[in-house]
């Protein structure tokens, strides 16, 4: 009976690890359609956005708050993120919706220069990064409205990018021989973000150890999942959010600003990455390549559950995360002793991280193929959008 239970437990904590990372994506893909291949890096972000909050309480007059930091680092890793996600969406993804291809190699290449921008940045480099950003974003309010009803617009509207991109760039170079400003941030090695002591323990009940660290990623879990869920349902700019869904073009005539709907969902779905990011510094080390490791499983998850529902998300992980350590683990010969010689051999060769994810993969194709729209697959309008 313990050995059940110490397996579902371990499923269950790997499994929330796997729905809270999906949970942001499940918004941007499910509810806008947009293929985010950067939302891995997005969670990257709120994993270091959450060492630099560690560091900040570590030594100095916060010292004595550390074991706060990491509450602390939820709300910072969510504005973060979520704020590197609506300047995606403002700058690349606005371009690109309805042209599915386009986004998912444009935001391919932007999770490239994430993984680099972490190995990389400096002080000097991120000033001049910000100071071209700006430049961009604000070209057009200091220009005449005229200037941007012309034929050459789309000129004017590449060449402001350039100008501010050298002007960045001359301002990083200026800048760079600042020691203080030259030094890099982070390095391509991986960071150790260390867990306050209330969550280095483990809590024993009915013969199972639960690390406490698990245990808060589940409560996490459970609380984010709540809170979307209550967002989307219940506030003013969720029902907004699921109007522009199901009909773009009527909500558009009833005056609801499309717009600024796809920015909100954009930055509330990459702000989730973040936090899921706060809950994988918990599980080991940190670095440039986090992202990588997930981002396929999040896809997984969302489309197995069916597109823009969150109960299929939440059923998806949770299912992904229990097979998954069930045959990667070796849990299931334990569990099932006498079985057959052939099976035996089947769930051995399997019994591996590497190799149960290839097979929960398989399992999952095949599953697909026969219910091509996921476990909870959408009604209605919807459908026909």
């Amino acid at each position: 009976m313990s050995i059940l239970l110490d397996t579902l437990f371990n499923g269950l904590a790997i499994g929330s690890v796997l729905m809270l990372a999906a949970l942001g994506l499940a918004v941007v893909f499910g509810l806008m359609g947009v293929i985010n291949m950067a939302h891995g890096e997005l969670m990257m972000i709120g994993a270091y956005t959450t060492y630099v909050v560690q560091n900040l309480f570590k030594d100095g007059p916060l010292e004595a708050l550390f074991p706060l930091y990491i509450l602390l680092s939820i709300p910072a890793a969510f504005i973060v993120s979520g704020l590197a996600g609506l300047l995606l969406e403002k700058t690349v993804i606005r371009r690109l919706y309805g042209r599915p291809l386009e986004t998912l190699l444009a935001t391919w290449g932007v999770s490239l220069i994430l993984q680099q921008f972490v190995r990389s940045v400096s002080g000097a480099f991120f000033i001049g990064l910000l100071l071209a950003v700006g430049l961009g974003l604000l070209f057009p309010r200091f220009t005449p409205a005229s200037w941007w009803q012309r034929r050459w617009t789309p000129l004017l509207a590449v060449g402001r990018w350039i100008l501010a991109g050298l002007i960045g760039v001359a301002v990083a170079a200026g800048l760079g021989g600042i020691r203080a400003l030259d030094q890099p941030w982070f390095s391509a090695r991986n960071i150790e973000v260390t867990a306050p002591q209330w969550l280095r323990g483990s809590i024993d009940l009915l013969g199972v150890n639960m690390p406490t660290g698990r245990l808060f990623i589940i409560a996490l879990t459970a609380l984010s999942l709540v809170a979307v869920n209550w967002f989307l349902q219940k506030s003013v700019w969720g029902i907004r959010i699921r109007a522009v869904t199901q009909n773009r073009p009527m909500s558009n005539c009833l005056g609801i600003p499309t717009e600024t709907v796809d920015a909100l969902t954009f930055l509330v779905g990459s702000g989730l990455a973040g936090v899921a990011g706060v809950a994988v510094t918990l599980l080991g080390s940190v670095g440039p390549n986090l992202g990588g490791n997930y981002i396929v499983d999040c896809f997984m998850v969302v489309v197995l559950g069916g597109v823009g529902k969150l109960l299929g998300t939440v059923v998806a992980a949770l299912g992904i995360g229990i097979l998954s350590y069930v045959i990667g683990s070796g849990s299931l010969l334990l569990l099932w002793p006498q079985m057959p010689a052939g099976l035996n051999e089947t769930i051995t060769f399997f019994a591996t991280t590497s190799m149960a994810k290839v097979l929960v993969f398989a399992i999952i194709v095949v599953f697909l193929q026969f219910r091509p729209a996921g476990l909870f697959p959408q009604k209605g309008r919807l459908v026909e959008a």
